[in-house]
């Protein structure tokens, strides 16, 4: 799924412009991205769960020298379908 495919179904489902479409396809991107941020995770009822999840640091290895390398520690995005996004699929 990229912007564009959310640009689609919102200008098609509304009627709106592409121009509004794309406006309110990054807004929702951002509304997401900032509740994560500020919670850690975001729901979406009868879709699925995101959370963010910490990482800690690691060695990795550079697959072209096969050099070890060390990987800091971060966060990463998870996701958890919900049951109905399962039998849906």
């Amino acid at each position: 799924m990229s912007k564009a495919f959310l640009t689609q179904v919102i200008q098609e489902s509304t009627g709106c412009t592409g121009v509004a479409a794309n406006r309110a396809a990054g807004e929702l991107i951002a509304a997401i991205v900032r509740e994560m941020k500020r919670n850690g995770g975001f729901t979406l009822p009868s879709f699925g769960t995101f959370s963010v999840r910490k990482t800690k640091a690691r060695k990795g290895m550079n697959p072209r020298t096969g050099e070890a390398v060390k990987v800091k520690a971060g966060k990463t995005v998870r996701f958890k379908p919900s049951p109905n996004l399962r039998k849906a699929v």
